[in-house]
């Protein structure tokens, strides 16, 4: 008698904030992330200088939970989710904690991407949505053995999404999405016809 196992499963996390209170502070968030971006000058050369499509602010500003109380709110929220999902991928911690090394903005305009990439030195990493307009783009996910598999058949149409090279998680406002941090993901052509609004993070090991 056959049997197969299921090995080296790659977990992401889903959670929904909903209710008043999460969409007031989701309208609190959206007015800030805009007006950041209108403000923050060294951010918009570091868009210019790099052809990132939109605005970031990942490479100058780091005290965003500190700088703003919306931010700071959702950092209370995002401490208990990856929490909860380290407890669940059953890290041994070993008395330490992970913690938020940085926090940022995406603003991402229509025909926008966000190409392929990984998040080196920290352990879990993830995306809250703030706007998501109608065909925004979702989280593109790779199977991170697709660079070993040099002679493999491509997968069936309806292959499950277990089995898929590549998968893909469409969030609402209010979604909170996270992964280990060496899993590689990108953002695909936004074919929206206004913005798509993020904040990302990472947490490392302390």
């Amino acid at each position: 008698m056959a049997s197969i196992d299921t090995l080296f499963v790659t977990k992401v996390y889903r959670a929904e904030m909903t209710g008043a209170k999460a969409e007031l502070r989701n309208a609190e968030l959206e007015a800030a992330c805009l007006s950041i971006a209108e403000d923050d000058e060294a951010g918009q050369r570091w868009c210019e200088k790099h052809g990132y499509p939109g605005y970031t602010s990942y490479a100058s500003l780091n005290d965003l939970p500190w700088r703003v109380p919306v931010f700071g709110e959702l950092l209370k929220e995002l401490d208990k989710h990856v929490a909860g999902f380290a407890k669940e991928l059953e890290f041994d911690l070993q008395g330490r904690k992970l913690v938020l090394d940085s926090l940022w903005i995406n603003i991402l305009p229509p025909g926008g991407i966000h190409t392929s990439h990984i998040h080196p030195h920290s352990v879990i990493s993830g995306t809250y949505y703030v706007t998501i307009p109608e065909g925004a783009s979702a989280l593109k996910l790779e199977d991170p053995r697709l660079g070993f598999m040099m002679a493999a058949p491509p997968r069936k149409a309806k292959a499950k999404q277990e089995n898929r090279q590549f998968a893909y998680m469409k969030p609402v406002p209010g979604t909170v999405l996270l992964w280990e941090s060496w899993l590689r993901h990108e953002v695909p052509l936004n074919e929206a016809e206004s913005e798509r609004i993020s904040v990302s993070f990472n947490y490392s090991w302390q």
